[in-house]
């Protein structure tokens, strides 16, 4: 198996691909303490791919990482063709899946998380610099979850990160 060093950021390309630009904008900026290893830099995939060559191209991508993002926006739920697929398969991969909300909530949004992250071994966080970083570098770690709770820090974790 290759070494695995990437970030597979899973978002609506309609809706939010402003917040992934953010990301790759932060990283870009040496005054911001910032950095991860896109996935989406390996292999280019058109608009014209079908969605059998776009889902393998994808899948080539996930062997090289080691963690997922997932940006929820409002419609993040209702997308099944790509979004809930590469849920499904950073979930068969056994990959750390860091749940970001759009909205600033810093633990799930049952109304936008998508149903197949409800439950699941992810941590929910909002979207700020700080505490994506941290979670890149952090989760899985310290955490502690009951069975009736998702994944998320607690506010003293937000503080110290000057949240």
């Amino acid at each position: 198996m290759s070494y695995r060093n990437k970030t597979y950021v899973i978002f609506d390309g309609d809706k939010d691909i402003h917040y992934y630009r953010l990301m790759t904008a932060w990283k870009a900026n040496d005054n911001i303490d910032f950095d991860f290893h896109d996935a989406h830099d390996i292999g280019s995939i058109s608009n014209r791919s079908g969605e059998e060559n776009t889902k393998r191209k994808l899948r080539e991508r996930f062997r090289s990482a080691k963690q997922v993002i997932v940006l929820v926006g409002e419609s993040t739920k209702n997308l099944f063709r790509f979004v809930r697929w590469e849920i499904q398969v950073a979930q068969e991969l056994g990959l750390p899946i860091v749940v970001v909300n759009l909205n600033g909530k810093r633990k799930i949004d049952v109304d936008r998380c998508p149903a197949i992250l409800r439950g699941a071994d992810a941590m929910h966080i909002s979207f700020n610099q700080k505490i994506i970083k941290f979670s890149l570098d952090n989760f899985p770690g310290f955490e502690t979850k009951s069975a009736a709770t998702d994944w998320h820090y607690k506010d003293q974790v937000y503080k110290d990160l000057g949240l």
